[in-house]
């Protein structure tokens, strides 16, 4: 077998699917578009990659592609921040639930068909939508932040682990906390982080990510980068909030898409 040969097979498995030159060029229009959101407003690398990655690829697999962006992403940010202690004291029920609800799900969700998968992620998206668009104003009494962190980490790792769609409920609760800009970033990044590795421990066990999916994964760094320069060259010329619009609206349709394929 030669070269090409054997870089067209292990495409394939990474991607689940025949590799052609469309599929190709869907998968890194996918990671431009995140990380274009990315450089724009901070947020969003697997709240729009992920679905976009699953209207041509399995959900599966397109989960497992977004593990090596959002480990390094939150890995730079975290450390970074220098709040890395800090969030795990204060954190440290949010985590411990947060990891524990993430590998279970997980480990469930990714046995499922992959149109099953695909109809979880669809409605983790419009959760996601509805927190978006919704901003619910939340006040949060000191003494009862454990049992709020308890209830965030194992709702959020419910999410995540069908869909690594953990974010919302979690930026959502640190919002409530009215933390410091810098320790907010912080925070936030411990808490993906704690969450996206037993997602992709679960993925690995049930050799959903193998070293095609890393490599892939590890190539589509170049396109989300391309797009977070754009997205940042980008973020003085163009409104936030009608952007923020404009998202919403994509998003759900995406989720139109999904629950109809």
């Amino acid at each position: 077998m030669d070269l090409a040969a054997v870089l067209h097979a292990e495409l394939a498995l990474a991607l689940g699917r025949e590799p052609t030159a469309l599929v190709l060029a869907a998968v890194a229009g996918a990671f431009v578009a995140g990380g274009l959101v990315k450089g724009l407003l901070g947020v969003g690398l697997p709240l729009v990659i992920v679905p976009l990655l699953a209207l041509v690829i399995p959900s599966p697999k397109a989960i497992a592609l977004m593990g090596i962006p959002i480990v390094l992403s939150n890995v730079w940010q975290a450390a970074d921040s220098g709040h890395v202690v800090y969030a795990i004291k204060r954190f440290a029920t949010l985590l411990v639930t947060l990891a524990i609800a993430t590998a279970v799900t997980a480990r469930l969700a990714l046995g499922l068909p992959v149109a099953t998968l695909n109809a979880m992620v669809a409605c983790a998206l419009l959760l996601a939508v509805v927190l978006m668009a919704w901003h619910p104003q939340l006040d949060i009494d000191t003494r009862a932040e454990r049992r709020w962190g308890a209830a965030v980490g194992t709702l959020s790792g419910m999410m995540g682990g069908v869909s690594s769609l953990m974010g919302p409920l979690l930026i959502t609760y640190l919002v409530a906390l009215r933390l410091p800009r810098e320790t907010f970033i912080g925070s936030i990044s411990v808490i993906y982080l704690v969450g996206v590795l037993p997602l992709m421990g679960a993925m690995v066990s049930l050799d959903v990510l193998g070293v095609p999916e890393a490599v892939v994964s590890c190539l589509a760094l170049a396109p989300l980068f391309a797009g977070m320069a754009l997205g940042k060259r980008l973020r003085s010329r163009v409104g936030e909030a009608a952007f923020r619009l404009l998202l919403l609206v994509f998003l759900t349709a995406v989720a139109v898409l999904l629950l109809t394929r």
